[in-house]
């Protein structure tokens, strides 16, 4: 009788969530947009710099769309770089040609070409994000996706007065594509960042900046919706707003239990919506974002950006704006305890359906290497040059085609489908001397192919080859359940069974511990080629990747859409 009452209850579950959907559907629009990629001249730091935008725009336009609604975004690249568009966190159920990734969905976008995006926002309400996805465009190419819910429904909290998108990004004075070609070029690492930005600008706290801070206006007794995201490129963030508590209520785009914090931490790619009241003293107060690095002897932008929330009935010639206290730029205690204080909401209308077996059972080992340059010096430790990688496979993006267009069509000799499901060496991953002989990956392009509706756990190892440190691992085209997490080296007979399979965190990126590991699941339901990477920019530009190719599903409604007409070409 329990499992019959089981039964009825998930049937029930299900027939709810088709109600909403369908009801989402009856009100959703169409919504167009126009994106021109184009050079534009901008003054930060003391000095005027050409950089790529959006519509002239940096950040660029934030877009508000509503659960159910169709985007359709025509973008024309007048830069005169290749370029695509991702739109990060977005599902993008059978329409993976709208993902954006270079050579993994699509060919880039030639200077002077244009391409249209088309999807449908489908069961996603929050704060997703679109970026740049070729090359190190993004330090420059990324804004703010609001999604709202559908008309009828409402917030799981008490409606905020206002809302408002705050966009953490990094900025180099040197044209940030010239910093990445030299280092590929050396083989070295590429420069740092010179300074952290809130919404394109760098705050008090830089020079010459001062005059452009951001300021968010609010009246006391208001409560605020700030949706936070990390863009920047290379860099997990602390943030946290002076005097004031911040009660987070959703991460990626996915409601979670509200809890109370001084302190967020994001890695780049993921996004925290968080309510703040105005319950102080009248007057101004820093909003704060400053670099989280995990990893010993890493280099890394050590400057703080600010910008400032500011009363109404406030004077901005007598209140000073007071720095408030943020952590250590290695304090991976607090930065763990931030992590592991995220629940998935869990709730009636937000119901959670956690894996509680697995078809798949993968271990990837991930981090970072060094490959020998035979003949010459490269610019790395001891002449030899960085790499990173899955499995001591270090991912190579093809040029002929994109991955999705070779499964599509059938096209041979683009990739490999025996991207392996364990490490070629199993080792003391994180021990504190990493035999030399496991330093450097091979260079490949491969993939691991799953069945369509195939339930998967991926269990994400970091090692201390070269430099251990935190990843933030980004899956496109899903959400997955983070069910466990530690330090050390994964134990594949006692850690799961401290396993949340109750309400764990749902995301689309996971910041993998330094020296330890995160385990997630999900269904692989939806067919196409999706990437899994690292966030950090530099690691993707080494390597560290793979992608997993999601067959089609029995029917034709379960399977990928055909290509549009106008893709771009290799």
């Amino acid at each position: 009788m329990e499992v019959f009452n089981q039964h009825v209850c998930a049937r029930l579950v299900l027939m709810a969530i088709w109600l909403t959907l369908l009801t989402a559907m009856a009100s959703a629009k169409l919504r167009t947009e126009t994106f021109v990629l184009q050079s534009t001249s901008v003054k930060r730091l003391c000095g005027t710099h050409n950089i790529i935008t959006v519509n002239g725009q940096f950040p660029g336009p934030t877009l508000h769309v509503r659960n159910g609604d169709t985007l359709v975004v025509k973008v024309y690249n007048n830069a005169q770089y290749n370029a695509t568009i991702h739109w990060h966190g977005v599902r993008q159920f059978r329409t993976g040609w709208s993902d954006g990734p270079e050579y993994i969905t699509q060919c880039p976008i030639r200077p002077g070409g244009s391409y249209t995006y088309r999807f449908t926002i489908t069961g996603q309400e929050g704060t997703l994000w679109w970026h740049a996805h070729s090359s190190w465009l993004r330090a420059t190419v990324y804004g703010a996706l609001v999604i709202s819910p559908s008309p009828g429904a409402t917030y799981p909290f008490t409606r905020p007065h206002g809302q408002v998108p705050i966009l953490l990004g990094e900025w180099w004075s040197r044209n940030p594509i010239d910093v990445v070609d030299q280092a590929t070029r050396t083989g070295a690492a590429p420069n740092v960042s010179d300074a952290f930005t809130i919404n394109g600008q760098p705050g008090d706290l830089y020079q010459c900046s001062s005059s452009d801070t951001i300021r968010v206006s609010i009246n006391n007794g208001e409560t605020k919706l700030l949706r936070v995201i990390n863009a920047a490129l290379n860099t997990d963030l602390f943030f946290t707003v002076g005097g004031h508590t911040m009660t987070v209520v959703a991460v990626d785009a996915l409601y979670t239990k509200p809890f109370q914090t001084n302190l967020l931490m994001l890695g780049p790619g993921q996004t925290t919506d968080v309510l703040v009241t105005a319950d102080q003293t009248t007057g101004r107060y820093y909003m704060a974002a400053r670099a989280y690095s995990s990893g010993q002897g890493v280099p890394f932008d050590n400057t703080t950006t600010v910008a400032i929330l500011e009363y109404k009935g406030s004077s901005s010639s007598t209140s000073v704006p007071t720095v408030p206290n943020l952590p250590a730029y290695n304090d991976t205690q607090t930065a763990t305890r931030f992590a592991n204080a995220l629940r998935s909401l869990a709730s009636h209308d937000h119901p959670v359906f956690v894996p509680q077996s697995v078809d798949q059972n993968l271990f990837y080992t991930i981090g970072l290497g060094l490959i020998n340059c035979p003949g010459q010096s490269c610019g790395g430790p001891n002449g030899s040059r960085f790499a990173a990688s899955m499995n001591n496979a270090s991912f190579v993006l093809p040029t002929t085609s994109s991955i999705l267009e070779a499964q599509h069509f059938g096209m041979k000799g683009v990739f490999s489908g025996d991207f392996p499901d364990n490490p070629p060496v199993q080792f003391d991953y994180t021990a504190q001397n990493v035999s030399r002989g496991l330093w450097s990956p091979v260079k490949s392009t491969r993939v691991k192919i799953l069945n369509y509706n195939t339930t998967v756990q991926v269990i994400l190892q970091g090692t201390n080859i070269f430099a251990g440190e935190s990843h933030p691992i980004h899956l496109h085209g899903y959400d997955f359940y983070i069910v466990g997490s530690g330090f050390g080296n994964y134990n594949p007979k006692t850690d799961p069974q401290k396993f949340n399979l109750v309400d764990p965190p749902m995301r689309n990126t996971v910041n993998v511990p330094v020296n330890g590991w995160a385990a997630i699941r999900f269904v692989a339901d939806n067919p196409g080629a999706w990437v899994m990477h690292c966030h950090l920019d530099v690691h993707i530009t080494w390597g560290l990747a793979m992608v997993f190719v999601v067959s089609n599903g029995p029917s034709s409604l379960l399977s990928i859409e055909s290509p549009p007409l106008d893709l771009p070409q290799c």
